[in-house]
C-alpha cells in the first residue's frame, strides 16, 4: 500500500520553513514576500513565548486563551466521523500518483461535477500551468510563504500535548519524539485547571482521530494512508500559531478562487472548512486558523499585485483552467454550474458550536456565512470596536478576477463595505500593514456592486453572483402618482436583455416587470397598487437572482386615490393590486 510524503518530513517542513517551497526569482513578489511575524503580531497581546521556542511562555490574556481552549475541545469532541475522515484528508501532502494536498481537496468547493473534471486534469497532466501555480508543494502561490519564522516566534504548544509534565503518552512515537517533561503545555495549567473542557491536571480534553485508509481514490488513484501524526516531532515540538496547514489551504483555496471566481464563496468556504479540520483533529486551535488565514490572504495579494507574476503566470493559468473546464464539462462555465451539486458541508451533525451556528453549508448564501463565522469564530472583542474600514494595500487585487471592469480604489470600496467589525483578537485596523482579519473575500465575491455616475461604489448585496450594476430608473411623467394608478418609467444602463421585476417598497410589493432591449434600456408603466398608503416609497429593479439592477432605487410621492372612481395623477385609473413577495434589494 502506498503513501504520500511522509507526515513527520511535512511536518518538519511545516515548523523550520517549507523546503518544497517553490522558488520563481524572476518575479518581484519571490523576494519581497510578506512578513508574517508582523501581520500576525495581535497574538502577543495573549501569549508572551520565552523566546527560546521550547512551547514555553507566559500567559498575557487567560480570557481569549481560555476560549480559545474552549472551541478547540468543543469543535474536536463534536466532529462528526465523515468530517474527522477529511479532517486527515485535509492534512496529507501530494506525492503523486499516490498522495494529494490541499490543492486537491480545496477542489470540492467547485460542486461535484468540476472538481471531478478540475482532479482529472491535474492527475492527467492536462493543466500544466495550474498544477505549476497551485501545488501545496511545488506551487509558486500554493507554496509561496512559510510559516517558519512565526511558529518559532510565537512557540505556543499544540492542543493534545499534555499540560501535566508527567503524563503518560499513549503511543511509542509520543515517547521518542514528544517526551512530556520536554514537550508541554505546562505554562497553561493554571489557565486550564478548574475548566470543564480540561481535566483535574489542567489537560485540554482532545480526542485523537486514529489513523484510517483512504480508499476512495477521490484524490489518489491509490489507496493512501491518512495519519494526522501526533507522535511525530515536526507536530508535538513545533509551534501551534499560525496553522501551516491552514496557511497551505488558504493559499490553495484563494488561488483557485481567483482562477474561477464564478465559484469563490463556496471554495473559499472550503478552504475554511480545511483550516476548520485542524481543530477537529486536535492539533490546532481557532486562533491558529485565523493567523492561518491571514497569512494566505496577504500572500496572494503579493502574488496578484505583481503584474509580471499576474500576467505571465496567473492569468495563463485562469485561462487554461477555464478552457479546460468548459471542454470537458460540454458547456458554458455558467451552465455547468447551474447544472451541478454545489459544495456542501455538515461537520457537526446540526449541533452549534458555543457562540455560533451549526456551520452547515447548502448552497452560496449559506457558504458565505459559514466563512464569516469563522473568519473570528465569535471570539470576544480583545481591540477598539467601530473603527473605520482598514483594507491592507494590495488586498484589492484579490478582487481583479471578480470584478475586472471597477477600478483599485472601487474593488478597495467593495472590501471596506463587506468586512467585519473591527475589534477581533488579530485585528490589526489602523497600523501600517491594515486589517487583513476584517477582510471578508466570501462576501466580497459575492456581492452585487453599484456604480454610480460620480464613479463612487455601494455593496446593496452579498451571498449571490458577484455583479457590477449601474441602472438608472427615472419617471419621466413625474414621481408623482395617485394610489391605483400608472406610474410611467425609464430605465438605463441595465443587462441587455434582461428581464426584471419592478418592486415598491418599503412594504416589497411586485407591480410590473420591465425589459431591457439591445442597448440596455426600458420603458414600461406600472400599476400602483390603490391600497398604498400615501407618502413617501421608493421602486426598484430586481434581476433573476434577487439582486437589485439599480445604484439607487427611484424615490416616489404616492397621493391618496380618490374616493370613488377618479384618474390617477399619471392620467390612467386603476385598481389593480400589488404581489406581495420577499424580495431581496438594497
Amino acid at each position: 500500500m502506498a503513501t504520500g510524503v511522509t507526515v513527520a518530513a511535512i511536518a518538519t517542513s511545516l515548523v523550520i520553513g517549507n523546503p518544497f517551497t517553490a522558488n520563481a526569482a524572476d518575479y518581484p513578489s519571490t523576494t519581497t514576500k510578506p512578513d508574517l511575524v508582523s501581520l500576525l503580531n495581535g497574538y502577543d497581546s495573549f501569549w508572551k513565548s520565552s523566546g527560546s521556542n521550547d512551547l514555553h511562555g507566559t500567559v498575557v490574556s487567560g480570557a481569549t486563551l481560555a476560549q480559545n481552549d474552549q472551541l478547540t475541545s468543543w469543535i474536536n469532541q463534536n466532529a462528526t466521523p465523515a468530517q474527522q475522515f477529511t479532517a486527515l484528508q485535509d492534512s496529507e501532502y501530494k506525492n503523486a500518483p499516490t498522495g494529494y494536498d490541499q490543492s486537491s481537496t480545496v477542489g470540492q468547493g467547485l460542486g461535484d461535477a468540476l472538481e471531478k473534471i478540475y482532479l482529472q486534469g491535474r492527475q492527467s497532466g492536462a493543466l500544466p500551468l495550474t498544477e505549476a501555480l497551485i501545488n501545496s508543494n511545488t506551487g509558486t502561490t500554493g507554496a509561496y510563504v512559510s510559516t517558519g519564522d512565526a511558529k518559532t516566534h510565537y512557540s505556543y504548544p499544540r492542543p493534545y500535548l499534555p499540560t501535566d509534565a508527567s503524563a503518560t503518552l499513549p503511543a511509542t512515537d509520543d515517547q521518542v519524539n514528544c517526551t512530556p517533561t520536554t514537550w508541554n503545555a505546562s505554562s497553561l495549567a493554571a489557565n486550564r485547571t478548574g475548566k470543564t473542557w480540561a481535566d483535574a491536571k489542567g489537560n485540554l480534553t482532545i480526542t485523537r482521530v486514529p489513523v484510517q485508509t483512504d480508499t476512495t481514490h477521490e484524490f489518489s488513484p491509490s489507496d493512501v494512508v491518512l495519519d494526522a501524526g501526533y507522535g511525530t516531532k515536526g507536530i508535538c515540538q513545533g509551534g501551534s500559531y499560525p496553522s501551516g496547514h491552514t496557511t497551505t489551504a488558504y493559499q490553495a483555496g484563494i488561488t483557485l478562487a481567483t482562477l474561477v471566481p464564478e465559484l469563490a464563496p463556496e471554495i473559499l468556504a472550503r478552504a475554511s472548512e480545511a483550516g476548520n479540520d485542524r481543530i477537529v483533529l486536535g492539533v490546532h486551535y481557532p486562533l491558529d486558523i485565523m493567523g492561518g488565514r491571514i497569512d494566505g490572504e496577504a500572500a496572494l495579494a503579493a502574488r496578484w499585485s505583481d503584474t509580471q507574476f499576474r500576467t505571465e503566470v496567473l492569468e495563463p493559468a485562469r485561462a487554461e483552467l477555464t478552457k479546460y473546464l468548459e471542454q470537458q464539462c460540454g458547456n458554458t462555465l455558467a451552465a455547468c454550474i447551474a447544472a451541478e451539486q454545489p459544495y456542501r458541508n455538515s461537520p457537526y451533525g446540526g449541533k452549534a458550536v458555543p457562540g455560533g451556528t451549526a456551520q452547515v453549508v447548502t448552497d452560496r448564501a449559506s457558504a458565505v456565512a459559514v466563512y464569516r463565522e469563522r473568519m473570528d469564530y465569535g471570539f470576544a472583542k480583545t481591540g477598539t470596536t467601530a473603527l473605520a474600514a482598514s483594507v491592507p494595500t494590495g488586498a484589492e487585487n484579490l478582487l481583479l478576477s471578480t470584478f475586472p471592469t471597477l477600478t483599485d480604489a472601487q474593488r478597495t470600496a467593495v472590501l471596506a463595505q463587506t468586512e467585519i467589525a473591527s475589534g477581533d483578537p488579530l485585528d490589526q485596523s489602523g497600523t501600517t500593514n491594515g486589517s487583513w482579519e476584517r477582510i471578508d473575500l466570501a462576501a466580497a465575491t459575492s456581492a452585487t456592486v453599484a456604480v454610480a455616475a460620480d464613479g463612487s461604489v455601494q455593496v446593496v448585496a452579498t451571498g449571490g453572483t458577484a455583479k457590477v450594476v449601474s441602472g438608472v430608473l427615472t419617471a419621466p411623467s413625474g414621481t408623482t402618482v395617485q394610489a391605483g394608478a400608472q406610474l410611467a418609467l425609464t430605465g438605463t444602463g441595465l443587462t441587455a436583455g434582461a428581464t426584471y421585476q419592478v418592486v415598491l417598497h418599503s412594504d416589497p410589493t411586485v407591480v410590473g416587470a420591465l425589459t431591457a432591449d439591445a442597448t440596455g434600456s426600458a420603458t414600461g408603466s406600472v400599476t400602483i397598487p390603490a391600497a398604498t398608503a400615501a407618502g413617501a416609497h421608493t421602486v426598484d429593479l430586481v434581476d433573476a437572482s434577487g439582486a437589485t439592477a439599480l445604484v439607487t432605487p427611484l424615490a416616489i410621492t404616492v397621493t391618496a386615490a380618490p374616493a370613488t372612481g377618479g384618474t390617477g395623477t399619471n392620467g390612467t385609473s386603476g385598481s389593480t393590486t400589488g404581489i406581495h413577495l420577499p424580495v431581496v434589494s438594497g
